[in-house]
C-alpha cells in the first residue's frame, strides 16, 4: 500500500517538474540543471516503490539512461538539440523501460514537429528576422504523458511470492 502511494506520489512529482521544464523552456528557452538533476535523483525512489531488483532491473534503466545520454550526447554536439532538452530526457530514461523510452520518443517527436510548424507560423506572420528557437521542452514535457499512462503497470514488475 505505501508503494503504491509513494509510486503515485513520485508521478505526481515527475508530472510537475516536466511541466516546470516545459514553461521555462517556452520563458527562457532554457531547462535547469536543478530539474534534470531532481528528476534523475527520484528515480533510484521510484525504482525501490516499484520492486525493481537491482539486477536486471535497475542495470537496464541505469544503462538505457546512459546510452540515451550518449546518443542525445551527439545530437547536442551536431546542434540539433539543447543540452538540457539532453539531460531531460536521460533523467527520463531512468525512470521508464526502454519500450516505453522509445514510445515516449515518438510522441515528442510528433508532438515537436507540430510544435515546429506552429512556432514557424507564429515567427513568419509575426515578421521575426532573428532565428526561430523551438521551446522543445514542451514536446518532451508532452512525450513524457505516455509515462503516466504505463509507467505504474509497467514498473510494478515484482514476482510473485508463491511461499504466503
Amino acid at each position: 500500500m505505501f508503494d503504491e502511494t509513494l509510486r503515485y506520489g513520485l508521478l505526481i512529482g515527475l508530472a510537475i517538474a516536466l511541466v516546470v521544464a516545459a514553461f521555462t523552456d517556452i520563458r527562457r528557452r532554457q531547462i535547469d540543471n536543478w530539474l534534470n538533476g531532481a528528476i534523475a535523483l527520484t528515480a533510484p525512489l521510484f525504482w525501490w516503490a516499484s520492486g525493481l531488483d537491482l539486477w536486471p532491473g535497475v542495470a537496464l534503466q541505469f544503462g538505457a539512461a546512459v546510452a540515451a545520454f550518449v546518443l542525445l550526447a551527439g545530437l547536442f554536439a551536431l546542434k540539433v538539440m539543447g543540452g538540457g532538452d539532453v539531460k531531460l530526457l536521460a533523467a527520463l530514461a531512468l525512470w521508464v523501460p526502454w519500450d516505453v523510452f522509445i514510445q515516449l520518443l515518438f510522441v515528442m517527436a510528433l508532438a515537436g514537429g507540430v510544435l515546429t510548424v506552429a512556432m514557424f507560423f507564429w515567427h513568419t506572420a509575426r515578421r521575426q528576422r532573428e532565428r526561430l528557437a523551438i521551446p522543445y521542452g514542451v514536446a518532451i514535457a508532452f512525450g513524457g504523458s505516455t509515462i503516466f499512462r504505463r509507467a505504474p503497470a509497467q514498473s510494478a514488475r515484482r514476482e510473485p511470492d508463491f511461499n504466503q
